[in-house]
This record gives C-alpha cells, structure tokens and sequence, in this order.
C-alpha cells in the first residue's frame, strides 16, 4: 500500500464517521484494546524477499508483563470481524472514549488478566494515547482478524513492503579486515544499557508478588517463608534501587580512563501501569546527572533513547503528530540534559526524532538511532510505518558522506534490529550491506542478556560482514546480576579499522554482596565474568571470528554451555539443549527479522528460547 493510499483511507473512514451512529462497546470488543495494552502489540509485516512473516511464527516471544493466557486463536473468523467492525465504527467517534476506557478496565479485571488495580491504572494512562492511534490507523476488521486468528481469515498488510533509495553510488570493493600490528592503540569504550531503576526499591519487600515487579514498597513485607529484596538487589521480577546504579558509576569511574561511552537507553523501572511523564523526565535527569558526576567533564557520554523512557511505554509517534501527544516533552529535555556532551546539530535532531550524529575522532563518527521507530510494541506506527522520522534515508545520507570522507561508523541503539518490524530490519539490513565497509560496529541492547546477531552478504547469505553486538543489562531484571560491558576497538591512528577487537563483561555477584555473615557488603565488587577472546579462543571480534564462534557452539556442547551460562550473566536457572540450543543459535544468526523463517526448528514451535525485556 502507499502512503497516498494510506491517507486516503484514512480519510474515508473520518468521513465516514460523520454519517454513521455512535454505537456502544461492549465488553468483549474492549477485550482486543487489553490484549494490545498488556501483551504488548506483536505486529508483523511482509519483507520484501525471502519468506513472510507469520503471526504464529514468533522466534521471540515478547515480555509479557501480565502473563496472559488469553487466546484469539480459540475464536472464529466470523466472531473476529464481528468484534472489530463494531470496534473500528466505535472508535471512529471522540466521544465513546470514555465508554472505550471503561469497558476496558473491566474486561481486564473480569478476565483476570491482572490485578484489578494494574487493569485500570494501565487503562488510564494508555487509554488516550493508544485510542487516538487505533483511531488514526487504517485497521480494518479483515487485516486484525488476518493477525490474530490467521491468514485464511484476512490479510494483514498494514506494515506492508517499502524501500529506502540507495544513492546511484557504485559499492567499493571489499577488502577484509586484518588484525592490528601488535602494539596498535586501542580505545576503551564504556557501554551502559538497561539500568532500570526503580525508586520504589525496598529492601525486605517480597520478591514474589502479585503484580508485575516485585521488590517494591507496595510489594509487601517478607515473612519467614518467603525471600526479601537484598539491599543492593535481588534475583526476580525486580529493578534496581539508585544505591546499586550509583555504587556502578563509582567503580567504573575508579576503573577508567574510558576514551568515552556508549549508553543505550531503558533508565525507568518496569512499573509501566503507574508511571508519568513527570517520574519519566526526574529519572532521566537523575541518571544524567550521576553518569556527569562520576565520569567527569573529560569523559564524552553518546546515548540513545529506549523503549521505557517514554509513558505510556513504547509509545513514540512520529514527527508528524504535534501538540501534547507527541515527544516533545521527553526529547526536549534530552537535548537540555545531553547538551555538554552533544553539539548544537546533534540536538536539534534529538529535538525532532530522538536521533543524531557525531564525530567522536577524526576519522570515526558514531550514529545514534532511535529504534522505537521500528519496535513492533509502538502502536504509534499503525497510522504510518514507512521510515517514520525519516530516519533510515537520513543514515543513508550519513553514511554516504562518511564513505566519501573516509570515515568509519559505529552504530548505537536500543533495540536489535533483528526484532525490529519486518521491512524496517529488511531494509536496515541492506543498508548494512551496502555500507558494510563504512559501518565496523553495532552496539544495541534491550533484551537484557548477553548476546549478538550477525549479518551476512544479501547475496548467498554466507558470508559474514557485520556484527550488531547486545550487551547485557545493568538491571537484575529477571533473575540477572547487575552487569556492564567494555569493549575494546582498534584506535585512533592512521589505516585503523576501528573494529570490534574484544569485550570484556564485568557483575556484581548479589550471592555475594547480600549475604555477608552480619550485614550485606559495605563496598560490594563488581568483579570481571569473562573476556570474550579468553573465554572462546578468539584473537579479534570480527564478523569472521564471530561467525566461527557459532559453528564451534553447534558441534561442541562444552562451548554453547559456556555461551548458554554467560549469556544470563552467570546466573541460570534452567539448563539449554534440544530445541533451546538450536533456537539460539539460530537467533545468533539473524540480524533480519524475515530470516528466522528460514530456522526449521521455529516452524511449529511457538515458544521462545527467551522472552525480551519490553
């Protein structure tokens, strides 16, 4: 579909609006607006080659913070499109927003999906927001019904194909990259993601709860048969106080000097059906402020925007949509907080899409994305997900004026592009072939665990050209110690490649700093869990060395337990074979969402090797 034809429907179905009559909701047409609420929106579209997506086709299943069991899949076709018409004409009038919101709340309740004071808090904060999309989107009952109960009942097309424009600039040949001389300057790069802070943290509330993080002052107190929080955090459905957040900066600060830092986002806790915009924006200064504190002013901090620091969570609209529903509120106050470590050209298009660029070193420019623009949660996107922001047109331009210049990109983000919307990671993909040379390193994080995807040449899919690496998560979040990563990347001297050449994951063992024979440790240690060249017999980190790394995990169980035990940031609680083993792997492999088709063993398996942290 176009975007002309997109507005054109749009169009139709406001006018249409004006000559149909306002008709009640009932209960089970709100049940649609809680499924999208509190299992988060799992859309999907069509790539442009190689395979379709398919809903029940999910090689990763999204956190679910209310662990539903509801099903669409028990409905029939005819019910479905009966529930969304009468859906789609309701939503069609302002003035049933209230009865929306309502019969919302009590679906929620009545079906159990949470608690009763979670189902309504969250209808109200989601309430205007998502409904104003819905209202704005062009979903009709045939295209939900084709997602949720299958393609025999509808076809869903709303994220239908399109493609960026490459510029008519011939690709330079390739030439693989070679290790550094012995001896070559390295820089040493701090990466933060995820920390997750909660300022509701209690020490001794209960760790298994009712509602869907735990460990906080409405928790409850522990009794003698259950666990308490630990004072610097617990195993669990838990975030972390500020203690924890502070007593990091300290140690990395006295562990520098770092050349700078990449930050990727994801500041506030989970508590996503209480918060506000402003708990959002004191959090986000806090956590600023503290990073400035501890690291200094010679210390250049690059970050990115996450999923969690908007409210309602996910929910980043495009440029396009003006006036108190958009994200002024949450990028203005980036830009005044980044503003010492950014320049004046870098917040200007924080200001308009939460995305910038800069030049870190002669010769080496980092690009920040915003990857809520291609998230499958933001249901902003249902009104228009065709390079929302402009954003991948403008990296293409950025990385045609680098290759002229020589320059060499590092990319930083919040979500894998691997679990980005179809055709946004389709042609996110193909723009990291065409620049393959020009982009030597990706850095995201998001799912909480210590992980990576690669990318292959379009071609044969054979050969390996990139790597997007996933850092763990600060947050304990779930049952995680606290972690941070270094990575190591070949310096700033003349013919560098500024690859990747090794990275290094650093804990806080909370077995060990809770539990002290009379209190729990004063000055906890944040101790090295591995160094990746040690841990896999690895002299670099290139796309090459880690494409081995995933055929050595295959044939020998001894590697993929040790990658199974690091990836959880060495506290696991279930071992991984059979199916788990080849679904990772087969994860590690996919940096384009339409890839995992092609995983045989995903076919019929609609269980995830892991959930993501949302």
């Amino acid at each position: 579909m176009t975007g002309a034809e997109r507005v054109s429907r749009s169009v139709a179905r406001r006018a249409f609006s004006m000559k149909r009559p306002v008709l009640g909701l009932s209960t089970v047409c709100a049940v649609f607006l809680v499924w999208t609420l509190v299992s988060v929106p799992r859309s999907s579209s069509y790539p442009l080659e190689g395979g379709t997506d398919s809903p029940q086709l999910r090689f990763v299943e999204e956190f679910d913070p209310f662990r539903l069991g509801f099903s669409w899949h028990n409905m029939s076709c005819v019910v479905c499109k009966a529930i969304f018409a009468t859906l789609d004409i309701a939503l069609l009038s302002d003035s049933n927003m209230e009865r929306v919101a309502h019969a919302l709340g009590e679906a929620c309740v009545r079906l159990h999906l949470a608690e009763a004071q979670v189902c309504r808090e969250i209808t109200e904060l989601f309430r205007n927001d998502l409904i104003r999309a819905l209202q704005e989107s062009v979903l009709w009952p045939s295209e939900a019904c084709g997602l949720l109960v299958g393609p025999t009942c509808g076809h869903f097309d709303i994220y239908a194909p399109w493609n960026v424009s490459l510029p008519q600039v011939p690709k330079p040949p390739v030439k693989p990259p070679t290790p550094p001389k012995p001896g070559s300057s390295q820089s040493r790069i701090l990466f933060l993601t995820d920390i997750h802070w909660d300022a509701e943290y209690a020490e001794g509330s209960l760790v298994d709860c009712k509602i869907p993080l735990c460990c906080r002052n409405h928790s409850g107190r522990a009794g003698w048969k259950h666990t308490g929080a630990g004072y610097w955090g617990t195993y669990g459905d838990c975030d972390l106080p500020l203690r924890t957040v502070e007593n990091l900066l300290q140690n990395v600060a006295k562990s520098g000097p770092w050349d700078w830092v990449y930050w990727t986002g994801d500041i506030p806790a989970h508590n996503i059906w209480s918060q506000t915009r402003e708990q959002q924006l004191n959090e986000l200064v806090t956590i600023t402020r503290l990073l400035h504190k501890h690291l200094g002013p010679n210390v250049t901090v690059y970050p990115a925007v996450g999923n969690h620091e908007s409210t309602p969570v996910n929910s980043f609209p495009p440029p396009f949509v003006h006036g108190n529903r958009s994200s002024r509120w949450l990028y203005d106050t980036m830009a005044e907080e980044w503003a010492p470590w950014l320049p004046k050209e870098a917040l200007e298009t924080i200001r308009r899409g939460g995305f910038y660029t800069v030049e870190v070193e002669r010769g080496l420019r980092v690009v920040s994305l915003n990857m809520n623009f291609c998230a499958q949660e933001n249901y902003w996107l249902m009104v228009n997900s065709t390079d929302p922001a402009g954003q991948l047109q403008w990296l293409i331009n950025i990385l045609q004026e680098s290759e002229n210049k020589g320059e060499k990109v590092h990319i930083i983000g919040h979500i894998p592009p691997g679990l980005c919307l179809s055709s946004w990671s389709w042609n996110y993909y193909h723009i990291v072939n065409r620049y393959e040379s020009t982009i030597t390193g990706q850095f995201f994080g998001h799912t909480h665990v210590d992980e990576f995807q690669m990318f292959y040449d379009e071609d044969t899919l054979t050969r390996p050209l990139s790597v997007a690496f996933i850092a763990p998560s600060v947050t304990t979040y779930v049952n995680l110690n606290p972690g941070y990563r270094v990575y190591y990347v070949d310096g700033n001297y003349p013919g560098s490649n500024r690859m990747v050449l090794d990275h290094e994951t650093f804990i806080l063992n909370l077995t060990l700093a809770n539990n002290q024979p009379s209190q729990p440790d004063p000055n906890p240690s944040w101790t090295l869990l591995y160094r990746a060249s040690k841990a896999y017999g690895l002299s670099t980190l290139f796309p090459s060395d880690m494409n081995a790394l995933i055929k050595v995990m295959k044939d020998d169980d001894r590697v993929f337990q040790r990658f199974w035990y690091l990836f959880h940031k060495g506290h696991v609680s279930k071992p991984c074979t059979d199916t788990c083993k080849t679904s990772l792997i087969c994860l590690l492999h996919s940096g384009r969402y339409d890839l995992l088709t092609q995983c045989d063993v995903l076919h019929g398996d609609k269980h995830s090797v892991r959930k993501t942290m949302c």
